[in-house]
């Protein structure tokens, strides 16, 4: 039976950029293993939730914990106290993130791409990581572009060989940040093949933003719509894209469903 227990969890959590508020007292949680599907207008802070697991935004209020640990936060002598940069480095071991811009070493090859941060992070030698590495590029389809560098692979190509990596480290928590927006058109497939496979196949916690309304009634076990910082729907994708109850979610479905339909 599928593990139930709460693996990540907002509680009451706000954030602001300036004058801009783009999380208000948001209550959120995700159950080990679970597929999760964000989806919602620009700046609804569907992205920031993300960073905030990755501890690249801090928070101004609240409580974040991942696998029931606080993540900004910290007990000392049995009192909450703000994170220390160890705390931080040691919770950052269990999350996992890849981006819309694909972020790979260009002096590196696809093989050194994913084998240098297991070297770095986690101590391997070479050939371990090297034969991890190789696994990894061998289930993203890349196995014969080991030796090509980012400027020698399509966009499609780089995009899953940073999923490989990020994969490499084995982390509890998969994020993926709008993973196909800077692709062309023809290349999405390919890459959300491979985010297809990794749900069906892993029983990795997965966090997805995205915009492509099919992948996401398909990939997740519940979808959450964000509008002005707070979750305002949620439901199985099935409710979700097919009986709306929120005028907002609504609103911005059929604006997507007429752009895909």
């Amino acid at each position: 039976m599928a593990s139930v227990e709460k693996i990540i969890e907002f509680r009451d959590v706000s954030k602001s950029f300036g004058e801009l508020q783009v999380l208000r007292n948001l209550d959120l949680h995700v159950n080990a293993g679970e597929k999760l599907a964000l989806i919602g207008p620009s700046g609804s802070g569907k992205t920031t939730i993300l960073r905030i697991l990755m501890t690249l935004e801090d928070i101004d209020t609240g409580h974040v914990l991942i696998d029931q640990d606080y993540l900004w936060h910290q007990q000392v002598e049995g009192k909450l106290q703000p994170a220390s940069d160890k705390h931080l480095h040691k919770m950052r071991e269990n999350v996992g993130m890849v981006f819309q811009q694909f972020n790979l070493f260009p002096h590196l090859t696809a093989i050194g791409n994913i084998q240098q941060p297991q070297m770095l992070v986690q101590g391997k030698d070479k050939a371990d990581a090297q034969a991890k590495g190789m696994d990894l590029l061998k289930m993203v389809g890349l196995e014969e572009k080991r030796d090509h560098y980012p400027h020698q692979l399509s966009g499609g190509q780089q995009q899953r060989v940073a999923i490989a990596r990020a994969l490499a480290l084995e982390p509890k928590i998969m994020l993926f940040d709008e993973v196909t927006s800077a692709l062309d058109p023809e290349l999405v497939d390919e890459v959300l093949n491979v985010l297809r496979m990794l749900a069906s196949d892993t029983d990795t916690t997965m966090l997805t933003v995205t915009h492509e309304m099919n992948f996401a009634r398909e990939f997740a076990d519940r979808v959450l719509f964000f509008d002005k910082g707070q979750i305002v729907e949620a439901g199985e994708p099935k409710e979700i894209f097919s009986r709306p109850q929120e005028p907002r979610t609504q609103d911005f479905l059929k604006k997507y469903i007429a752009g895909i339909a």
